[in-house]
């Protein structure tokens, strides 16, 4: 049996995360190349934003099972499982023809996808002590964001070679390749992934979901994970367009905008990943170093409406920037403090009903939007939100859990 030193550890969860960036970035394509897409098909800003929607609802309800899967399954299988299907789904939009063909495509895609949330936070936990998960969250948002940070100027390329379809099939190859590598560096590794935290059980007997539904931390967690990823969906989704009707930026001039958006991701989950775990080993509680940071990520993304009365371009596009970094460092702390008060056995389940929640709130904000401007409203509403919506999140989690305690050394958590 091959032991998980320090360096295969990274190794394992750096493949995962580069696996991640080909998961992740099937969304971008489609907002990116919308206007191909458009040209194609003949679809509207309604369509995309049904489209958006019925992907996210295909993810939301998939949620539901794929975090008991991978509590069921284990780090290895669960790998497999979602690499391979979600590739698949990502290749099959290379024979889409109908505008139906492509909705069935992104459900698929949208469905396999939302095995990468739970099946990350299953591997750090299993591989990374408690006092450095937050940094190992941080590095892997980091990476993520590098990936997409490249993403607005190989994919005009490969869509101009062989078209938007064709972007698609690529992410799909990437996937493969890189679940081949992480296969042969995991040969003969056995992972600890069904161990049950001493003191850490909500008791639920083995069942899928049963009484995590009525503890107040799941519910602390989930509602903040829908109102903060309502905005990241929405910046995530049409951003691009954004940029197109407010500035008249061309696909191929989206590159460095799109990627001081992604850069600012990264570097805002590194630096959330890392300032965490200096903070911790500086004394600091757990509740106190998870809401300042939240706190902080909060504030600056309040100042978002403002782009809007700019003129000038460059300051939209790094404004946009600390908005995602903002985002970022609120989701590594909610991602975080799943791993502080949740049972290992138990982590898959949990964040899955988050990224549930989180998506049926990026599915809400994506029918919002097209509504908002096909009444002709611009995105003025739709900045207001995003603006309150990560305090209004915050305010949620500390009054459902005022004092969060990471469980450990035979300490039972604070009662909720």
């Amino acid at each position: 049996m091959k032991p998980i030193t320090p360096t295969l550890r990274w190794i394992l969860f750096g493949l995962l995360c580069v696996a991640g960036i080909f998961n992740a970035m099937d969304r971008p394509v489609i907002a990116i190349l919308k206007p191909d897409i458009s040209a194609d098909l003949g679809w509207n800003d309604t369509d995309f934003a049904n489209l958006a929607f019925v992907t996210q609802v295909a993810a939301a309800l998939s949620f539901l099972f794929t975090g008991w899967l991978v509590d069921k399954l284990g780090v290895l299988r669960s790998m497999v499982a979602g690499v391979t299907t979600w590739s698949l789904a990502a290749m099959a939009h290379g024979w889409a023809i109908a505008g139906w063909h492509v909705v069935a495509a992104r459900i698929g895609l949208g469905a396999t996808e939302a095995v990468q949330t739970p099946l990350t936070i299953k591997t750090v936990a299993t591989l990374f002590p408690a006092d450095k998960r937050s940094f190992a969250f941080g590095v892997g948002t980091a990476i993520a964001g590098l990936g997409t940070i490249a993403m607005p100027f190989f994919i005009p390329v490969i869509a101009a070679i062989w078209g938007w379809r064709g972007a698609l099939i690529f992410g799909g190859i990437g996937g493969f390749v890189t679940l081949a590598l992480w296969l042969w560096f995991a040969r003969g590794v056995k992972f600890d992934d069904q161990a049950e935290d001493a003191n850490r059980d909500f008791s639920d007997g083995g069942a899928p979901y049963g009484p995590i539904l009525f503890e107040r931390r799941t519910w602390a967690i989930v509602i903040a994970k829908a109102l903060s990823d309502a905005t990241w969906w929405l910046i995530n989704f049409w951003l691009p367009d954004f940029y197109r009707k407010e500035f008249g930026l061309t696909t191929s001039e989206l590159a460095i905008p799109l990627a001081i958006a992604f850069f600012g991701s990264g570097a805002g989950a590194l630096f959330a990943g890392w300032l965490s775990t200096r903070l911790l080993e500086a004394g600091w509680s757990v509740n106190r170093v998870r809401k300042t940071i939240m706190l902080g990520s909060a504030a600056i993304v309040v100042p978002l409406p403002f782009v809007l009365t700019l003129d000038s371009f460059w300051p939209v596009a790094i404004m946009m920037g600390v908005v995602m970094a903002g985002h970022q460092g609120f989701s590594l702390s909610i991602f975080s403090i799943i791993t502080d008060v949740v049972p290992r056995a138990k982590v898959g389940r949990v964040t899955a009903f988050g990224a549930f929640m989180g998506n049926m709130g990026g599915a809400l904000i994506q029918l919002v939007t097209g509504a908002v401007l096909a009444a002709g409203l611009g995105y003025t509403p739709l900045f207001i939100f995003a603006a309150v919506s990560y305090l209004l999140a915050l305010g949620w989690l500390h009054l459902l859990l005022p004092h969060i305690r990471r469980a450990e050394g035979g300490t039972e958590p604070a009662p909720v």
